[in-house]
């Protein structure tokens, strides 16, 4: 689950991890008032949405008094923001944050995140911050520096000490990274964070760090740990089908494909997919069904493809180990009556009462092709939606 930008700062606040002081507003009115009440003669307007890259799409803004705040803000509330993260429909504005302007000496990058490999902490840090932090990662990896930190022990000073150095801190800003570094990794492990990312870390003229930039992603599958984050949830800066999915206990991820996958397991997913490429397709979506799938959660989840406007064509693929193959059979049957779809359908079932879900589909009268193994299955999905779109 991902954070706002003022969401993140709240809890940086929390952790003592110094950000600037800013006002959230959602009509321009207010957004005046916020450039007045902060005081200064130059701010920041920008639109919260869950994606990078709102600086040159046009979501941040620098302007010089609350009347040219307050026509930004005309420009942005409503508006759909398209960035390089947010894919081609854009992420809706409906709140803004506003700040004063800082004044900057260095940006920095810094983040933390989990290596899973490793199995420890991972800090990520560069001198080289800002913007075009993904190009230094493209041109320049050096300038990024890697440093692990094992749970079991935790952030010591030397990690303090080599960061430090690395971002060409020196004195009192060495002390004040060593504060920071240590909120950021209580942060990160007491709410089951992913990823905690500050981008820029800047130091001012004044010499001072500061976070001029938040951002937090949050493990779902520890949110139940956590009722005071998932309230923070903005369901309007995800994918509505991912949501529906969440509510039925489903794993739903959104792709830029016409064919649409349903099966039960993440492993099953993945080669799924991987053969729908290889036959020449191109997966509309990721849909795990899980092991216990039952046939009215099938068909929930084959009534969420559907909805999908690029789905051209329909592969389940079920290897039936705990759920049983009639059950999915009867799921899909439900499913396809209930929508009245004329998208094809390609069935392949696996396991436990194989047989006689495959003959189910069969006798149903409905337009379903089955196959028997998952190469057949891909190849027919694809020929299938090849020969929608040539119709379409």
């Amino acid at each position: 689950m991902n954070l706002h930008e003022y969401q993140s700062k709240r809890l940086f606040q929390e952790y003592d991890i110094p950000v600037p002081a800013s006002v959230t507003a959602a009509t321009p009115e207010a957004v005046a008032a916020a450039c007045s009440w902060l005081g200064g003669t130059r701010w920041v307007v920008k639109a919260q949405v869950h994606a990078g890259g709102r600086g040159k799409a046009g979501g941040v803004v620098l302007v010089d008094s609350p009347a040219a705040a307050a026509t930004q803000a005309r420009h942005l509330l409503g508006s759909r923001l398209v960035t390089h993260q947010s894919g081609p429909a854009g992420l809706p504005v409906a709140i803004l944050l506003i700040e004063e302007q800082t004044a900057i000496e260095r940006e920095l990058y810094l983040s933390v995140l989990v290596d899973r490999g490793a199995r420890q902490v991972l800090f990520m840090a560069s001198a080289a911050g800002g913007m075009d932090i993904e190009a230094v990662v493209a041109t320049t990896p050096e300038w990024i520096i890697l440093l692990r930190i094992h749970p079991a022990s935790g952030l010591q000073p030397f990690h303090v000490r080599r960061l430090s150095y690395v971002l060409g801190l020196s004195g009192e800003q060495i002390e004040a990274l060593g504060r920071l570094l240590g909120g950021l990794y209580r942060l990160f492990m007491e709410s089951d964070a992913t990823q905690v990312e500050i981008n820029p870390l800047v130091v001012t003229r004044a010499g001072a760090l500061l976070a001029l930039d938040a951002k937090v992603n949050l493990d779902d599958n520890a949110l139940y740990r956590h009722p005071d984050l998932e309230a923070l949830r903005d369901s309007t800066q995800e994918d509505p089908r991912e949501a529906a999915a969440r509510t039925h206990e489903l794993s739903y991820i959104s792709l830029d494909g016409n064919i649409g996958c349903m099966v039960n397991g993440a492993g099953l997913a993945m080669a799924t997919m991987d053969l729908v490429q290889l036959h020449g397709g191109r997966p509309a979506n990721f849909l795990d069904v899980g092991g216990g799938a039952t046939a009215a959660r099938v068909a929930e989840a084959f009534t969420l493809i559907l909805s999908d406007p690029k789905v051209r064509a329909v592969l389940v693929n079920i290897f039936g180990g705990i759920v049983r193959c009639d059950l999915i059979a009867d799921g899909i049957m439900q499913a396809v009556r209930k929508v009245h779809t004329h998208t094809p359908v390609i069935v392949r079932l696996e396991g436990t009462n194989a047989t006689l879900g495959l003959a189910m589909l069969a006798a149903s009268g409905l337009a379903i092709q089955t196959a028997r193994s998952l190469d057949e299955a891909a190849d027919k999905a694809a020929a299938a939606a090849a020969h929608f779109e040539g119709r379409a």
